[in-house]
């Protein structure tokens, strides 16, 4: 389907990230190793923020692959950012075209997502429908990525991010459910303010899309003191993402399942997830 990174911590340049690892989300456009498609090259987006973290991020997206964007090594080698989002595309059955890139963008706020809604062509239109009339025209493209942001800025993402998220999915579920779809939902989602960094792993059946977290930095300094690398980022430094990046022993740590994560200046947080079905 999709492969994704998340990023909050110490300003850095983007490549860094996107790049230079070993098992860079790059690479993983070419040789993902966790994902349904072993290649994710039906386009890419990047979305990060700058010193003004009150600003709408800015976003690059292209329909083209990954591996071979010559503006996105161009943009990763000279842009910093504390907080960055990355995403490389696998599309499931809507059109290979910029809309259609993640991340999405509405105000402050950017989203992107790895998974499907099972049967949503034959739900669009309800779900489409049960998005606040003054947002739909803001929706660009004909994912049902995107459809799953507008439905969470619906139920009140701007004040309660796993609340909303949680409505969303407790709707595409009911929908579902009400034309004999079974499970509808499997997802692995980011979403950011500029702020706070969330991150949610479900799926309807159990099985949901593999997603990561980075050990804490202090204990990754402990256990490998000769990285350098770790002694130039703050211990507020987080990675989330679809495939671990690298090999470095005990670095990364499996989200479990109906989970989500916050990532947050202080102590990040780790909690149950559920769908909840939403209000009339």
């Amino acid at each position: 389907m999709c492969r994704w990174i998340a990023y909050s911590g110490t300003p850095i340049l983007l490549s860094r990230v996107l790049f230079e690892p070993t098992h860079s989300l790059i690479d993983q456009s070419l040789h993902s190793r966790m994902g349904v498609e072993t290649t994710n090259g039906d386009g890419f987006g990047i979305g990060w923020y700058g010193d003004d973290t009150a600003a709408t991020p800015a976003v690059l997206r292209d329909v083209g692959p990954a591996w071979n964007n010559r503006n996105l090594r161009e943009v990763a080698h000279h842009v910093r950012s504390g907080l960055f989002f990355a995403h490389i595309r696998a599309a499931t059955g809507t059109a290979v075209q910029q809309s259609n890139c993640h991340p999405f963008r509405h105000g402050p706020w950017m989203w992107m997502h790895n998974g499907m809604i099972e049967g949503f062509r034959l739900m669009r239109r309800d779900l489409a429908v049960a998005v606040d009339p003054a947002l739909y025209p803001d929706i660009e493209g004909t994912t049902d990525s995107e459809l799953m942001f507008f439905l969470a800025l619906t139920f009140g993402l701007t004040d309660d991010p796993p609340g909303a998220v949680a409505r969303m999915a407790g709707l595409i579920e009911e929908t579902a459910h009400e034309r004999g779809i079974r499970n509808p939902v499997q997802m692995t989602i980011a979403v950011s303010d500029g702020d706070g960094l969330w991150a949610f792993r479900y799926s309807s059946e159990g099985r949901s899309r593999s997603l990561y977290f980075s050990t804490d930095v202090a204990t990754l300094r402990g256990l490998h003191p000769d990285a350098a690398f770790l002694q130039n980022i703050s211990d507020e430094t987080r990675l989330i993402v679809s495939e671990p990046l690298g090999g470095l022993s005990g670095a990364w740590n499996e989200v479990p399942e109906n989970s989500y994560g916050l990532v947050q200046p202080g102590r990040d947080a780790l909690h149950s997830f559920h769908p909840v079905r939403p209000a009339p």
